[in-house]
């Protein structure tokens, strides 16, 4: 006996309580109860913020939108954000004034749950080399965005003098280049640059609400150009705008997305996906709570470390993010 006693004497006292409470269980109810997997918390890579009310307005939302024309600033966001356990985020531009990148970084130094902040910048201008430097001082400027958006073209200036050389300035800076509106003609390029800069960080943008081709030739094409652009060290693809219209009404079941996330998911795979709101211009089609929560029951069939690396790991390894809070994951 004397050996036994001096054995449970050593028995860490937490675990010996631990283990005391699911014997307990057991005896009690006859069942074996997995314990809860703790709730994972969440870095939403894809917010805007803008200021309506700001000496001489902004380029967006136009005024006559009367569901995103008001202030989206940090607080707002956060009060919905802490319903779903988000704990950082990081603004995406939402001006291509040059002006506006310093409004931006500005505005979220005011809140640390902010963790960075994505600007607009011209790769192929002439004070690209400058403003890329003196941005990127600022340890919360974590990379450019530019696609077909403020009447840009990607397919069409990735030609221009200069354009491929400000990439590859982007690449040796170590941020990121994201892409906007996602269409096969710029999946395409995206998988062309990152077979030229292969060093290149390239997120892209909502490709849930990217159409695919109906035709078959092109529809293959379209797969080809995912594979490669999957099979690119440093591509990553953000999982949002997924809820869409269909029949006048937004279908809030998973089961709706599910094929479009799984042909994504096992293209890119567990290690390039990314979480994305597109808060507030989500409120457009779902509530946020709504939009969410789509993401998140189509995530609870994965296991739990492929949630975590979807809701807050890959964004530390795409974006190189620091946690300015004790709640932000290391």
């Amino acid at each position: 006996m004397a050996p036994r006693v001096l054995m449970a004497t050593k028995i860490n006292r937490r675990e010996f309580l631990k283990s005391s409470a699911y014997i307990g269980g057991v005896l009690t109810t006859g069942e074996i109860f997995a314990p809860t997997p703790p709730r994972i918390p969440i870095i939403d890579t894809h917010i805007h913020l803008f200021d309506p009310t700001r000496p001489g307005g902004v380029p967006w939302p136009e005024p006559s939108d009367t569901v995103l024309y008001k202030p989206a600033l940090p607080d707002r966001y956060q009060k919905l954000a802490n319903s779903f356990k988000v704990v950082g985020a990081i603004a995406i531009e939402a001006s291509p004034l040059p002006k506006d990148n310093d409004w931006l970084l500005a505005t979220a130094k005011k809140n640390p749950l902010m963790v960075g902040i994505i600007g607009d910048l011209v790769p192929s201008s002439p004070e690209f080399a400058s403003e890329l430097e003196r941005l990127h001082e600022d340890p919360l400027f974590l990379g450019l965005r530019y696609g077909n958006l403020w009447n840009r073209n990607l397919v069409d200036d990735v030609k221009r003098a200069g354009f491929m050389d400000g990439l590859k300035m982007v690449s040796k800076a170590g941020v990121v280049f994201e892409s906007a509106n996602p269409n096969p003609a710029l999946v395409a390029t995206l998988a062309e640059i990152a077979s030229r800069i292969p060093d290149l960080t390239i997120v892209v943008d909502h490709l849930p609400h990217a159409a695919s081709p109906a035709d078959p030739v092109a529809k293959a094409a379209y797969i080809d150009s995912l594979r490669r652009l999957g099979n690119a060290p440093r591509a990553f693809i953000k999982l949002s705008e997924i809820p869409t219209e269909k029949n006048g009404t937004v279908p809030t079941n998973v089961s709706f997305y599910k094929d479009t996330l799984d042909e994504l998911w096992n293209i890119f795979g567990e290690d390039k996906v990314l979480f994305g709101s597109d808060w507030p211009n989500s409120d457009h089609v779902l509530a946020y709570l709504e939009t969410v929560s789509i993401l998140k029951d189509y995530a609870a069939g994965k296991s739990h470390i492929a949630q975590e690396k979807l809701f807050w790991r890959n964004s530390i390894d795409a974006y190189r993010w620091h946690p300015r809070l004790p709640s932000q994951p290391r």
